[in-house]
């Protein structure tokens, strides 16, 4: 039955979304140690510094590929706007609600009966405290909850899919391609320059821009975006960028991070999209890669079903672990083993979670 079921997905897609939580994984465990561990800017960069600076650069493209991958799942289909909304708007609004309770009781509960003090959220226990703490859950404003902006953002696109999905029904990949030059205008001047263009052109701006790439790079013909090795060498060619720029522009423990809709994600992104997609170019005869029921293609079906809630509880799994280790293991060893360990503990919770009838729609599995 499983493997049935997994016969109807598109492997390259569960990859990506696979790649996505484990970036964002690797770019939260980055924010964490900006802040905790930051390492001092060398001339000559340490591997702890190299390492970082990969966390904050190239891995900082998880949150955009889940952007494209709702693009080219939904956009340019038959559909109408409320059984569309009424799919999608639950499955991102009950594991959302769900983990804010459940995960705001178990951090009340720790706060009043374990002495641990790394953040002082409650110097009252009161109704009053409580409450403003479960706000700034929902709201992302505490180092708890951070990753949860993303809820707010997804359902914000959603909202604006039935008129961007509409609009591709009727025009051809030329009118998304004009609308994706406007779109990358907006990330070449307000978000890597950051100054305005002359024209105002906020009509073109991020995310929706990146859903509209995601549709566009699954449906294309053009031999750019459908050639292996040009995805590769885009992709090598922007992620050398980004690491360079950082290490050019930062200075003392102030490393330089462009925003995330800069030009550079944007090409990124869009090469690692079209390396996915056109992966089978390569022709590697790897048993674990053409067997559907093999132990790694399992894996990456199992990481994209649970993504969404690996998402909403990785941060919480990561604040323990640093609580836990930040005192007992070097930097350099923390940097390599937290995105490991928190992906596979919060991969596995959700495993034991989903065996609980009717559980699967709350904890975010798909």
């Amino acid at each position: 039955m499983a493997s049935n079921k997994r016969s109807k997905r598109i492997f390259y897609f569960d990859a990506l979304r696979a790649l996505a939580i484990i970036t964002v994984i690797m770019f939260h465990v980055y924010l964490r140690y900006s802040v905790n561990g930051p390492v001092n800017w060398t001339p000559v960069p340490s591997f702890t510094w190299f390492l970082t600076d990969f966390y904050a650069t190239v891995a900082r493209c998880g949150v955009a590929i889940f952007l494209m991958l709702s693009g080219a799942l939904s956009l340019g289909r038959e559909w109408e706007i409320r059984p569309f909304l009424s799919k999608r708007l639950p499955r991102i609004a009950m594991p959302f609600t769900f983990w804010v309770l459940v995960l705001s009781a178990i951090i009340i509960l720790m706060y009043y009966f374990l002495p641990i003090h790394m953040f002082n959220y409650f110097p009252n226990f009161d109704v009053m405290t409580i409450l403003t703490f479960l706000y700034n859950a929902i709201m992302g404003d505490t180092v708890w909850f951070t990753p949860y902006w993303f809820f707010w953002m997804i359902l914000g696109t959603y909202l604006a899919m039935p008129i961007i999905n509409r609009w591709l029904l009727h025009s051809d990949l030329k009118e998304a391609e004009y609308f994706l030059v406007f779109w990358l205008i907006t990330c070449l001047f307000t978000y890597t320059l950051k100054t305005d263009f002359i024209i105002k052109l906020n009509f073109f701006a991020s995310p929706i821009g990146l859903v509209v790439l995601g549709y566009y790079l699954r449906h294309t013909d053009r031999k750019i975006f459908n050639s292996i090795y040009w995805a590769i060498a885009i992709f090598l060619a922007s992620a050398v960028a980004l690491m360079g720029f950082s290490y050019f522009f930062s200075k003392g423990t102030t490393f330089f991070v462009f925003h995330r809709y800069a030009i550079l994600y944007a090409i990124e992104v869009a090469a690692i999209f079209c390396i996915f997609k056109n992966f089978n170019q390569l022709n590697l005869n790897f048993g674990f890669l053409n067997n559907p029921d093999s132990l790694f293609k399992r894996s990456v079906f199992s990481i994209a079903k649970y993504s969404y809630g690996i998402y909403l509880t990785h941060q919480f799994i990561l604040n323990i672990m640093i609580i836990m280790l930040t005192n007992h293991v070097k930097h350099s060893i923390l940097m390599v083993i937290l995105p490991i360990i928190t992906l596979i503990l919060s991969w596995g919770m959700l495993a034991v979670l989903n065996r609980v009838p009717h559980l699967n729609q709350w904890i975010g599995a798909k």
